[in-house]
């Protein structure tokens, strides 16, 4: 597995995490604990997701930072970077 399909495994699994606990917090919304993690899962997601970029580029096509073809270049999810 490179580097670039971990990272984007974190990515997903740290997504996963913040929606479930968001999910959670619909039935619980005083639980601190849960928002404490909410927002711990957040941070790593974000600092992730900076990483990657800076290293791979934008992730989606509105995260272009002005040329807007330039996430298109990546390989798509599904593509493992041995195929291009």
């Amino acid at each position: 597995m490179t580097d670039r399909e971990i990272m984007m495994k974190k990515l997903s699994s740290y997504q996963f995490m913040a929606a479930d606990l968001k999910l959670y917090l619909d039935t619980h919304p005083n639980d601190k604990g849960t928002l404490d993690k909410l927002k711990e899962y957040t941070e790593k997601y974000m600092k992730e997701r900076e990483r990657f970029e800076k290293l791979y580029g934008p992730l989606t096509a509105g995260d272009d930072s002005g040329n807007k073809w330039k996430w298109i270049n990546n390989p798509w999810p599904w593509e493992s970077e041995e195929e291009i």
